[in-house]
């Protein structure tokens, strides 16, 4: 507890913040999904701190994609790109701040999308348009929180109807990734089964990768900010969320304290420590902590997590500004040219300094444990 303490006093996360400040000024290439992961964590370090620079920044790169009738810029509905809904969080965000309407119709549009979104059977999202029939981990944490958000914002005439759908969102993805013997979640999920890389029984992908069960383990905690504390789904969401964690704790590693790319495999030749999802994994524990989902029993490994996230991944730069190192560029499954999702597969993608899924995920850690000893 006490080296959690030392560390929370040192202010990661704003320096890290400032850090992304000073080297990406423009988040505004492309509406991509992991340009949202970067304004959430950048949203509660302005919680923390009250310092305009961070909503600022928000707003400056969000204004930039949403025009004064609610449209943005380089996003297709058509698409149906689950990851596409992930930045309406950051919308949202600056809709409760300052009330303007142009961000109430951004975030109807991609409401809109999700309401002709196409649909497994039982009634989960498929990943993408292009991925059909099938469910991810990273899938949940792009639509849901947003989602959950939107009925207590500006849908509240549907959301009951919304809660209802999110919470089928996350017991589905669980139902259907859940392997019963380690309890660890697998990357995807493919209903007809017809995916070179899904099991001809299962439907699942091989393989535990890292980041997939970050996204889900992120997803749930920040879905239960606005699922109703009567909601009758709420209790198994808890369930599914500890018994992710437990699953989880037992895969981290005993030297370092983080996880590794394909988790189950901790030493194996070629795999290694990866950063995105160790700071998926703790922030998951620290907001669970704080909000009472966990008990005080996982600050230790929280604790040995952030401790092996700081001295493993983080260095500062020759002008003061902090990097994340270790970082998987990008996994999938299927597409061209085709990811089987074997081991081999995961430890083939490249790895990266300040890729900002790793960036973004570092910051909501960091806040949320420094909130634990405020």
């Amino acid at each position: 507890m006490k080296k959690l303490k030392d560390l929370a006093k040192k202010n990661y996360s704003v320096k890290m913040a400032d850090s992304v400040l000073a080297k990406f000024p423009e988040l505004t290439d492309k509406w991509q999904y992991d340009y949202g992961v970067v304004f959430k964590g950048l949203e509660y370090i302005y919680e923390n701190t009250s310092d305009e620079k961070y909503f600022e920044y928000i707003k400056k790169n969000i204004d930039y994609f949403v025009d004064e009738n609610g449209n943005i810029k380089k996003y297709s509905k058509d698409e149906y790109n689950i990851d596409h809904i992930n930045n309406g969080k950051a919308i949202l965000f600056l809709y409760r701040k300052t009330g303007e309407e142009k961000y109430k119709k951004a975030a109807q549009l991609l409401r809109d999308q999700l309401k002709t979104h196409p649909r497994t059977v039982e009634g989960g999202f498929w990943h993408k348009k292009i991925y059909p029939h099938q469910m991810w981990l990273d899938g949940i944490y792009m639509g849901s929180p947003f989602y959950a958000e939107y009925a207590t914002l500006i849908g509240q005439d549907e959301a009951e109807e919304i809660f209802d759908d999110v919470a089928k969102q996350v017991i589905l993805c669980a139902k259907h990734t859940k392997d019963p013997i380690t309890g660890l979640h697998f990357h995807g999920w493919d209903e007809r089964r017809e995916q070179r890389w899904a099991n001809k029984i299962t439907g699942c992908s091989p393989n535990f990768w890292g980041r997939a069960m970050g996204w889900f383990a992120m997803a749930i905690v920040d879905v239960l900010d606005f699922l109703p504390q009567d909601h009758q789904s709420r209790e198994t969401i808890l369930t599914i969320f500890k018994q992710l964690i437990d699953a989880v704790l037992k895969y981290q590693d005993p030297e370092t304290g983080v996880w590794y790319q394909v988790v189950n495999f901790i030493g194996r030749n070629g795999n290694y420590p990866e950063a995105s999802a160790s700071c998926m994994f703790a922030y998951a524990l620290a907001k669970g902590i704080e909000k009472g989902y966990l008990d005080s029993s996982y600050i230790k490994a929280l604790e040995r997590a952030y401790e092996g996230i700081i001295y493993r991944f983080v260095e500062e730069d020759e002008n003061g500004f902090l990097n994340l190192n270790g970082v998987c560029m990008v996994a999938g499954l299927g597409g061209n040219p085709y990811r089987d999702g074997s081991y081999e597969y995961y430890i083939s993608e490249p790895i990266k300094t300040n890729d900002l899924k790793g960036i973004g995920a570092f910051l909501k850690a960091s806040a949320w444990i420094e909130r634990l000893f405020k």
